[in-house]
């Protein structure tokens, strides 16, 4: 008998993936350019050319043996070290390679954080919208998913629901700024206030709370600072891909961060070497942790996506729709023009829109809309929108 639980997962897709599915069918029956597919976060825009200089250079000049090898199991120091320096020049932060666990992706950083904590009966909070995987993640870790209610007229955290859940249980909480689904930013005032709340609680259950920031679109942020949360709470962990910033998501390619001023900091470190060797996540590939050293700083051209989120955003919001305006991330998180988020999207395939309901971000009534799309896609669908809206009118 195999285990009903990974049984379940493995049979059922996500309704990301059975919308995307469902967009590949359509499109050989009507045309590629006939299906506006938007259920996705796949990045339209290529890899900085300095990818591609890196790897020639990699494969050109270092030894081939070395390329290929294993590293540590937490990743090659001399690649550790030079992330640390750079995330250090933009933050203004002190790590060392010390500080850094080299990933397959935020995925799997974010599955280490809770298997590295997660002790039965342990409570994990997160913020709807929030991705669907984390209840996945925690789960599998022996822990518990307590999702607080998302405060839809702006997407901040809504504080007095918050302070409802949290309790002597609560191992860590999850926090994914820019967001997805909503594309929303967390402000500084949120951050402060979130720490100061964790702060207090620790103290009152006399034991650490931590923090885990989940950080794929850290650098598609549009004309707004993204506060680097190591910064307002000690005992925080930074779960961070290549995937969006460099366009690299074949490639799972993350680290995590783990600050030295943490509770007992060299147990929790050991914790996460832990974590990565029993899932089987050590020595992330040796060949792209080199690449994403010789490209620290670097990001794929972000501006094509600011570009999608404006005609995208205005185009709807004349349409009728109602949407808090995203500030980071690719996505739009409307509201549907009907209670029923399913049956909305459903009634979208009729004019070949491929959109996602938002239950299964915690936040019914509301649907993903994913523009890491080309920018004559979004030109082409407005008009479906527009027949859509039509039906509610």
């Amino acid at each position: 008998m195999v285990s009903e639980k990974m049984y379940e997962l493995g049979s059922k897709r996500s309704v990301i993936r059975e919308i995307f599915e469902f967009g590949k069918k359509r499109a050989e029956e009507v045309g590629v350019e006939n299906v506006y597919d938007f259920s996705i976060g796949n990045p339209n825009v290529p890899a900085p050319e300095a990818v591609k200089k890196a790897i020639l250079e990699i494969l050109e000049e270092e030894n081939p043996v070395d390329i290929h090898s294993y590293t540590s199991a937490q990743g090659d120091l001399k690649v550790r070290d030079t992330l640390a320096e750079s995330i250090n020049k933009r933050f203004s932060t002190s790590f060392s390679g010390n500080n850094l666990y080299m990933t397959v992706g935020a995925a799997a950083s974010i599955h280490i954080c809770f298997s590295a904590l997660a002790n039965p009966g342990d409570e994990f909070i997160t913020f709807a919208p929030y991705f669907p995987e984390y209840r996945c993640f925690v789960e599998a870790a022996g822990g518990k998913l307590v999702v607080v209610p998302a405060k839809i007229e702006d997407f901040q955290i809504d504080f007095e629901e918050f302070e409802k859940r949290i309790n002597e249980k609560t191992k860590a909480v999850i926090v994914n700024t820019p967001n997805n689904p909503s594309g929303v930013v967390y402000t500084e005032e949120t951050i402060t206030k979130l720490a100061k709340v964790l702060e207090n609680k620790a103290k009152e259950y006399g034991h650490a709370i931590y923090l885990i920031s989940d950080e794929p679109y850290r650098e598609i942020a549009y004309d707004v600072e993204v506060p680097y949360l190591t910064k307002y709470y000690d005992n925080t962990f930074v779960c961070y891909s290549y995937s969006k910033s460099l366009s690299l998501p074949g490639e799972r390619i993350g680290y995590i961060v783990v600050p030295s001023e943490m509770e007992e900091f060299n147990k929790v470190y050991a914790a996460i070497c832990g974590a990565g060797r029993a899932l089987g996540y050590v020595c992330a590939p040796s060949l792209f942790q080199k690449v994403v050293a010789k490209c620290a700083g670097i990001t794929a051209d972000i501006s094509i996506y600011k570009k999608n989120r404006d005609l995208l955003y205005e185009g709807l919001i004349k349409l009728g729709y109602k949407c808090v305006k995203p500030e980071g991330a690719f996505y739009l998180f409307p509201q549907a023009l009907e209670k029923d988020a399913y049956a909305f999207t459903e009634k979208a395939k009729k004019y070949d829109l491929l959109i996602v309901p938002g239950d299964d971000f915690g936040c019914p009534g509301h649907v993903r809309i994913s523009y890491c799309v080309t920018t004559d896609q979004i030109l082409r669908a407005l008009p479906a929108f527009e027949k859509l809206a039509k039906e509610y009118k």
